[in-house]
């Protein structure tokens, strides 16, 4: 018999959804390693088809590789994501299918895969590192970072600790009507 499992509780949807923010302004204070650790951590436990964990990422602190990253920008991304501690960059393993023996032991999922048309492959492996945020060139990065061509770009997330008093104001959502419908 299965559990039913509680939802979450007021505050937590609230810094979620209502409180979470897009930040263009950063304090001066540096994202310890062991954050970014523990952000991976979290972040592989993300159910994923197969358990095929495409997602990749590349966490950009240091000065150099901030300037390899800054002419893959949109302009008005620029500053933002230069002034960011970190930009992490969220690319999928092209050939995500060689770690099933690790990650799927029980079966040879491998073999499926393989026997995909390499663009369903390459499809699974970037919808299952999804979320979003564009506003770059990915061919630039992809050749800045991953020159080898295995791994492939899909977005970027600026990291750091926000500057609240610089927030936009909240812009208008779609409602209900406007953005869904029930069948």
């Amino acid at each position: 018999m299965a559990t039913q499992q509680a939802g979450l509780d007021a505050n937590a949807l609230n810094q979620l959804f209502l409180d979470a923010r897009t930040h263009n302004a950063w304090l001066d204070k540096p994202v310890a390693d062991d954050v970014l650790q523990q952000l991976y951590a979290l972040t592989r436990m993300a159910p994923t088809a197969a358990n095929s964990q495409p997602v990749r990422i590349v966490f950009v602190k240091s000065r150099e590789a901030k300037e390899r990253l800054k002419p893959t920008l949109s302009p008005g991304n620029v500053d933002k994501t230069m002034n960011a501690p970190v930009t992490a960059i969220i690319a999928y393993d092209t050939a995500f299918y060689e770690k099933f023996p690790q990650l799927f032991p029980s079966r040879d999922m491998k073999a499926g895969f393989l026997a995909m048309p390499a663009e369903a492959r390459e499809k699974t492996a970037h919808m299952n590192s999804s979320l979003h945020m564009a506003g770059f060139d990915n061919a630039k990065l992809d050749a800045a970072f991953f020159p080898e061509g295995k791994w492939k770009s899909n977005f970027l997330i600026n990291l750091g600790y926000g500057d609240a008093e610089k927030l936009f104001p909240r812009n208008p959502r779609l409602d209900f009507s406007e953005a869904c419908r029930i069948e």
